[in-house]
């Protein structure tokens, strides 16, 4: 099942890992005004992602966008990878439900580990605001990116984590 909150408790909820102490020290420094991850992530165009790699597999989206109003959002579900989603500036809503609540539309697992899902009604939703942490695993789909009200900026960065490199507690 997911895990929501900030990063001191999302982490404590995680055995160490290689993979997550990478991802969890990366977002760190990116939630850390002036550091280099941050400015960078600020620097981020709307409407554009920059791929950064950590190494061991794991690697960063960072990325700035309009929130979406939720009924153009779609339900999303990752099977070689899990998110870390991390607001930096902005707000926005992410939904999520477990996977098999929801009937799969179009399948990229190939090409791009991902795969959409039917519109669903039902699910959670997390309020998600600078410093917040989202950690979704292949069994959590989700729907990222709304607005919490109007439409807004975003800069947010997500920490894909291979699934053979991260231990659960």
């Amino acid at each position: 099942m997911a895990l929501l909150g900030s990063l001191s408790t999302v982490r404590a909820q995680l055995a160490a890992s290689p993979a997550f102490d990478l991802a969890f020290d990366y977002v760190a420094r990116a939630l850390t005004a002036g550091s280099p991850e941050a400015t960078r992530i600020a620097a981020v165009p709307l409407g554009e992602t920059v791929k950064v790699e950590l190494g061991g597999g794991v690697f960063a989206l960072e990325q700035a966008y309009l929130s979406k109003p939720p009924e153009t959002g779609k339900w999303e579900a990752h099977e070689r990878h899990i998110d870390v989603q991390v607001i930096v500036a902005g707000r926005e809503l992410m939904e999520f439900t477990d996977v098999v609540a929801l009937t799969l539309t179009e399948d990229y697992r190939a090409e791009r580990d991902l795969m959409f899902y039917a519109r669903f009604g039902g699910g959670s939703v997390f309020k998600a605001g600078p410093g917040a942490v989202a950690v979704f695993f292949p069994v959590d789909a989700h729907r990222p990116s709304l607005a919490d009200g109007a439409s807004a900026p975003v800069w947010k960065t997500v920490v894909k984590v291979p699934v053979g490199g991260a231990a659960v507690r």
